[in-house]
């Protein structure tokens, strides 16, 4: 596995090794020794399948308050999709700072998506199957999330929305330059 610094702070690209014979080919999507010499969450404790029909499908932009913050490992299993996350931890360098990442089934790139961040992806082609792991149980009542719309975080989306869900269009707009989310220095 290589790992590859983004623009936002704690965020990774991790590409996979493949390895092919005339079998076909092996790669390693993940190793908690290689995470953690990257100084990255590796205690992940739930495996999410996403399946959107529909190119321009739009999920998220979600996170989750303490103590259910999670890091979540991102992969495109089928299909295409961009990623987009947003840095929410007031006092890191990157706060309120977007960062969008093509995934796909054919590129063998996954996204460390760091705690404090808000994630979200819409796929560029139709049927597109993403998997994920995160290091915290889904709690509902810490569900949160920010508008895929907002125009305080400026996102230029590749696509028309064409599928969204009522919760994620309906999120509330920033009120503020700086909201109120979580301390950059708690993570580190």
């Amino acid at each position: 596995m290589i790992f590859h610094k983004t623009d936002l702070t704690d965020a990774m690209l991790v590409e996979a090794v493949v390895r092919g014979d005339e079998r076909g080919s092996f790669a390693r999507t993940m190793d908690s020794q290689l995470f953690e010499e990257q100084g990255l969450k590796a205690d992940f404790v739930q495996q999410n399948t996403s399946v959107s029909a529909n190119k321009g499908t739009l999920r998220g932009m979600h996170f989750q308050l303490r103590p259910h913050t999670e890091a979540k490992f991102v992969r495109c299993i089928r299909g295409a999709i961009v990623d987009v996350i947003v840095d929410i931890r007031r006092g890191s360098p990157t706060f309120m700072q977007h960062g969008k990442f093509e995934l796909s089934a054919i590129d063998n790139r996954m996204l460390y998506v760091p705690e404090g961040f808000a994630h979200s992806f819409q796929t560029l082609v139709d049927d597109c199957e993403v998997t994920y792991l995160v290091t915290a149980a889904y709690a509902p009542e810490a569900e949160r999330g920010l508008r895929w719309n907002d125009p305080r975080l400026g996102i230029e989306w590749p696509l028309p929305v064409t599928t969204i869900s009522p919760k994620d269009d309906s999120w509330p707009l920033l009120e503020s330059d700086e909201p109120d989310f979580f301390e950059y220095e708690a993570f580190a």
